[in-house]
């Protein structure tokens, strides 16, 4: 039988439509989130504060981030990538169709299911991804490429898919998780259909014994199971924004704890001390860069519902699909970033790490600045038009761009050998710790006070471009600690 498919491995086909109709439900949900919570209760919102909503966007957001750790290692050590990756696509689908039921109670269980699947299947797909291609082989590049044009599909089609059910008069938001749950049950049908071309990829290699995992599986459901209980009791007394702020707090002490670990008892000679220092202004750069990215769900989700210009003679616009630009642009620019890449660096001119982060945070202050001239707009009671949150997304894109794929290549490049797990675990943490922020950035919005939004939004283009001109500043310095990575 021929495994390949233009030279690439089937398996390649098989992961690439997982990863759409996951990302598709994914992106899809999370176009709704802020906006279902904060609808009245007689449009079947939930008829909670802004504050409460974005507070509870961001924990969720984070968690996401924060369940890869252990999704990855209940992978290599338990059941294998594969089985990981069905288990975490059946739980998702689950989780979506719970959220279809409109109650509080199975709401936040169907928020609590998506999250334990994401973390089963997100970063297990790209671990088998790899597996399929052998050391060296020079269309593992172009594979990854062809499976992240799937990852922005999905991104593309749930926010338009599933914004049309959930805002339309004659279905409601229920409709639109719902729709979620459907793409996700595509994704695991096709997976489970033509896992056959996956071979042994993703297999555990140091398995764990059948008594410890028992005993790991009897955890996990009690664990689990009581989490479920405490939400549906507790559920409609829980202060979000509390606990928002705990766990930022216990991110940021468990990651300054790590890099403290790491310089004094880590054994490290001179090169791989200069090398943690680098990592540790990127991650510092890349949770900055991500608290003010992700209010793309959030505050600009809010913005484009209530202030911005959606009914025009032509057309009338869903205020979600806004949430799909991103994944256009990418699909239109990474090509062009790419070979943009490659031009410089055969000129030596290619800009080192830090001061692609940099650009990425000058881009995130210039897209906000758009934000500035927006809300400068709405104070004089007129609406905004579109086009300043399609400015504002194509420069979050250009930062996005210019930051993202560099840093977990970076990450791989300058973490000590015994430490490169670890370090990249923290990338996801980074992560994590920004779509927090970004929750509490975002409740800081009060639709009661629409004259103060043009200060609030110069704030963030203030701090993120300082934070991006002080890193174009120690550039030069990074760039001498990252001696013999680039």
């Amino acid at each position: 039988m021929n495994n390949t498919f233009f030279g690439h491995p089937k398996g390649l086909i098989t992961l690439f439509f997982t990863e759409m109709w996951e990302r598709m439900s994914y992106y899809g949900m999370r176009a709704l989130l802020v906006l279902f919570m904060t609808d009245q209760v007689i449009n079947g919102g939930m008829g909670l504060t802004d504050t409460d909503a974005t507070a509870i966007y961001g924990i969720y957001t984070a968690f996401v981030y924060l369940v890869a750790l252990p999704g990855g290692w209940i992978a290599d050590r338990v059941i294998g990538a594969q089985s990981a990756i069905l288990a975490g696509g059946f739980v998702i689908m689950c989780g979506h169709f719970i959220l279809a039921i409109p109650t509080v109670q199975t709401f936040f269980i169907g928020l609590l299911l998506v999250i334990i699947g994401t973390g089963l299947l997100k970063p297990n797909i790209s671990a088998v991804l790899g597996a399929l291609y052998s050391e060296g082989d020079p269309k593992r590049d172009a594979g990854f490429s062809i499976f992240y044009m799937g990852i922005n599909i999905g991104g593309m089609l749930g926010p338009i898919i599933c914004g049309a059910l959930a805002q339309n008069d004659n279905y409601g938001w229920h409709y639109g998780f719902g729709a979620a749950g459907i793409g996700m049950l595509f994704g695991v049908i096709q997976f489970y259909k033509s896992k056959i071309y996956l071979g042994k990829a993703g297999m555990p290699e140091n398995p764990i014994n059948k008594k410890q995992k028992i005993k790991l599986l009897i955890s996990a459901f009690l664990i689990i199971g009581f989490f479920i209980w405490f939400i549906s009791l507790y559920s409609k007394s829980i202060s979000f924004v509390k606990i928002s702020e705990v766990t930022t707090y216990i991110i940021l002490f468990t990651a300054f704890s790590f890099f403290v670990y790491i310089l004094i008892w880590g054994n490290l000679n001179k090169k791989e001390r200069d090398r943690v220092w680098v990592l540790i202004a990127l991650f510092i750069g890349a949770s900055m860069f991500w608290s003010g990215f992700e209010q793309a769900g959030s505050s600009l989700n809010l913005f484009a519902t209530r202030y911005t210009q959606l009914e025009f003679s032509w057309i009338t616009l869903y205020s979600s699909w806004f949430q799909s630009i991103n994944s256009i642009f990418i699909i239109i620019f990474a090509p062009i970033f790419a070979y943009l890449w490659i031009w410089l660096a055969k000129r030596n001119l290619n800009p080192s790490t830090p001061t692609k982060f940099a650009v990425g945070l000058l881009f995130l202050a210039l897209g906000f600045l758009m934000m500035v001239i927006a809300s400068t707009v709405i104070t004089t009671g007129s609406k905004a038009m579109p086009t300043w949150l399609l400015l504002t997304y194509l420069f979050h894109t250009f930062g996005e761009l210019a930051l993202s794929p560099v840093g977990l290549s970076a990450t791989t490049k300058l973490a000590p050998k015994r430490f490169v797990g670890q370090m990249m675990g923290l990338w996801f943490v980074a992560s994590a710790l920004g779509n927090l922020i970004a929750g509490r950035i975002a409740g800081e919005f009060d639709a009661n006070n629409i004259a103060g939004f043009p200060s609030q939004y110069l704030d963030i283009v203030m701090t993120t471009a300082g934070a991006g001109i002080i890193l174009l500043i120690l550039s030069k310095p990074l760039q001498k600690r990252m001696r013999g990575t680039e």
